[in-house]
């Protein structure tokens, strides 16, 4: 057993399935494996200071205490290993037990379907680190306050940094979304989750999102010079559209540039695209009337995306990366992404995939005739000044994907 093998306990109340499993990983290599036959001896065996375990594999249907209960007490304790789900419950049990456990304790490596395949086990088993090579744990959030936003928007603290958008028929830029950063005096570039929010609160997202269109269509214009990128997309907030001016603000930024408002894209978040008030609907109206692109972001996050649909005037549709990345593989969210890409062909709009991290991602969304992907396996959002040298790369990788 080498030292990077991990300790490995199978948890199942079928004799015949710990033998076939322990004898299926001793044969792939793994030299230290346990078997427990109920999750009441798992614990009593983990509560053993002479025991240990980095990786529990784990049945869910066990008489006495379940599966979901064992992890559930796992979570509880002082176990911080990594788990893999082992059943015949069907993948939509095991999706779901997925999502209960994340953000716990436990590392969720994944879940097999009975009986498991050598192969599929190694890939999981592949993704257990070690202890002590954990990566470092995120940062504290940082304590921001109303103050600071409200300083940082007087003095133009901030910047926008550029991600690219690839058509997946030809592989050819179709445009960039713009994504605002703040250049924090104390402590760096932060990211929108750190701010926005606060921005809101504090009656400054107005002059913040004023900030945003205008740097992101000046810049526009002066790629339309250089023949670079034609389109951008930048993100709307709720509190935008609530105000009563916002279409008009838009529409006059836009024409004083001398961009046509055909190639600028606001992507409104799905979940948060309604209001019992009107006045986002008509703001929503009125820039199409301008002939401005919208989006409805984040799209299958929310609780209304088809009654939004329904009542927005969008021009596209952009799924989430919790729907993109790693579909080809996964039998729930591969119906829904495919799903979603036929409603949009179906009600005329463009579909954006987000979150496209790996070349099985962007290659399954071509098979499905996605239009656009977006995501690191792309691009990562980079300073204007980055975008030439990511052409030239993109131009070389372009020619693998596609074969021209």
């Amino acid at each position: 057993m080498t030292p990077t093998q991990p300790v490995i306990l199978l948890v199942d109340d079928d004799p015949f399935m710990l033998g076939l499993e322990s004898r299926m990983l001793h044969a792939m290599g793994y030299g230290r494996v346990d078997t427990v036959g109920s999750a009441q001896a798992a614990l009593a065996a983990l509560a053993d200071p002479d025991h240990s375990a980095d990786v529990i594999v784990c049945d869910l249907n066990m008489p006495g205490m379940d599966g979901v209960e064992f992890l559930q007490a796992l979570n509880a304790g002082p176990f911080s290993g990594s788990v893999i789900l082992l059943s015949g419950e069907g993948a939509r049990i095991m999706h779901t037990v997925q999502k209960l456990l994340s953000g716990g304790r436990l590392i969720i490596l994944g879940a097999l379907e009975k009986p498991a395949l050598p192969d599929s086990m190694r890939a999981l088993l592949d993704c257990w680190v070690p202890p002590g090579a954990e990566p470092a744990p995120p940062r504290a959030a940082l304590a921001i306050g109303a103050d600071e936003v409200r300083e940082a928007v007087r003095e133009r603290q901030w910047v926008l940094h550029y991600q690219p958008k690839v058509s997946l028929f030809t592989g050819a830029l179709t445009g960039m979304e713009a994504l605002i950063r703040w250049d924090h005096p104390r402590h760096g570039l932060m990211f929108p989750d750190s701010f926005i929010g606060l921005a809101e609160e504090s009656g400054v997202i107005d002059a913040l999102t004023d900030w945003v269109l205008r740097e992101a269509i000046q810049q526009l214009a002066r790629w339309g010079a250089e023949r670079s990128p034609t389109q951008v997309a930048v993100n709307v907030s709720m509190d935008n559209l609530r105000a009563p001016d916002f279409a008009r603000r838009v529409g006059t930024i836009v024409r004083d540039s001398g961009v046509s408002p055909q190639n600028v894209t606001l992507e409104i978040t799905e979940s948060r695209a309604m209001s019992p008030s009107p006045a986002p609907l008509e703001s929503l109206v009125r820039l199409r009337l301008q002939r401005f692109k919208l989006s409805i972001d984040d799209f299958g996050t929310g609780h209304s995306s088809l009654a939004q649909l329904r009542d927005v005037p969008f021009t596209e549709l952009k799924v989430d990366r919790g729907f993109v990345h790693g579909a080809r593989g996964n039998q729930i969210i591969r119906p829904m992404l495919e799903g979603s890409i036929g409603i949009a062909k179906r009600l005329g709009m463009l579909s954006v995939a987000e979150g496209v991290e790996t070349e099985s991602d962007f290659e399954f969304l071509r098979e499905i005739e996605c239009d656009v992907a977006q995501g690191y396996f792309i691009g990562r959002p980079m300073a204007v000044d980055r975008l030439p040298e990511w052409t030239a790369h993109w131009q070389s990788r372009r020619r693998h994907l596609f074969g021209s």
